[in-house]
């Protein structure tokens, strides 16, 4: 399919959200998220969702879309995105996804579909070990067997460590040996015309940002958001409610950590995640990386692959972006 795309990924807190929005305002785009937890309705401070007013200014998609207790996964994220895609150029516009899920975009790049079909009985029973025994016991058992799994994944993600555990219960294979072999198949994009952006900065620049971006977000709006999920009967299990920023907030909430303490665990839970996307879009020889701070260096290169690709007036003649 012939859809030129525009990618613009990055670690957490790198200024995605913004840059995104100037891109799509300046060369006619729509945006798809391209970020795991954004899919979840009622989720949105501790997400970083863009907010209501620059949503309608530009149209987004993959936004608030599933219930938190619904397990959205890599497999249903390139069904969504590729009818976006299909939506977004049928009306003459420029698909353009961001987001920090490394797993997501490797997943349209590499088919790195959930192909592995799972019995419930396994399944099921992975979930009740999960329930009766508790994270620590199944990580440590996901670390004996794909040590590299265990190494990427957070102990507290308890979607992934059941994914790693079922895999290597049917298949006798570690998780990350299926995607290691898929990986080294021939490539088969499924958006063969793209072009991938990435933003980077110095590391203490970026842990000064999540700093500054956890302690704005660690206040009563986001323990109201919380409180108000647990009154909506989402229990504090679910893996949505035990990402970033959900699980800190449900301790405090508890009365098992002052906010203080939350805070503190959540800016060095933010640090290791961001390293993780680090380490992953690394291995990805296809990005354009740029400074954070410079980012006008984007905008010629976005008009040349345009130009190249999709010769529009609107592409060719995009609005100031100062």
């Amino acid at each position: 399919m012939k859809i030129p795309v525009l990618i613009l990924i990055g670690p957490t807190a790198i200024g995605k959200t913004a840059l995104s929005l100037r891109i799509a305002s300046t060369f006619g785009c729509e945006i798809i998220s391209m970020d795991s937890m954004q899919v979840y309705r009622y989720m949105d401070i501790g997400t970083a969702k863009a907010s209501k007013e620059e949503q309608a200014l530009i149209r987004h998609h993959l936004i608030d879309i599933v219930d938190p207790d619904v397990q959205y996964n890599a497999a249903r994220f390139v069904r969504d995105a590729m009818a976006a895609v299909h939506d977004i150029h049928s009306r003459g516009k420029i698909p353009l996804l961001t987001g920090g899920t490394g797993l997501y975009l490797s997943s349209l790049n590499n088919r790195l579909f959930d192909t592995v079909q799972i019995p419930h009985g396994v399944r099921s029973q992975l979930q009740q070990r999960l329930e009766e025994e508790g994270r620590e016991v199944l990580f440590q058992e996901l670390t004996a067997c794909d040590p590299e799994s265990a190494a990427r994944i957070h102990p507290n993600d308890s979607q992934r460590l059941l994914r790693g555990l079922e895999l290597y219960a049917v298949t006798g294979i570690p998780w990350s040996e299926h995607i290691r072999r898929q990986q080294m198949r021939p490539r088969k994009p499924l958006l063969p015309t793209q072009l991938q952006i990435g933003l980077r900065c110095d590391r203490f620049l970026l842990y000064q940002r999540i700093q500054q971006r956890t302690e704005i977000m660690m206040q009563a709006p986001f323990q109201q958001e919380v409180e108000e999920l647990l009154a909506r009967g989402y229990d504090s299990e679910l893996p949505s409610m035990q990402s970033l920023g959900y699980r800190h907030m449900i301790r405090h909430i508890q009365g098992a950590w002052s906010l203080d303490a939350a805070c503190q665990s959540l800016i060095t839970d933010t640090r290791r995640y961001a390293k993780r996307q680090l380490t992953w879009f690394r291995a990805n020889p296809d990005i354009h990386w740029f400074d954070r701070n410079h980012p006008e260096a984007i905008f010629p290169l976005i008009k040349q692959f345009l130009h190249d690709n999709f010769p529009t007036a609107q592409a060719l003649a995009p609005r100031s972006h100062a």
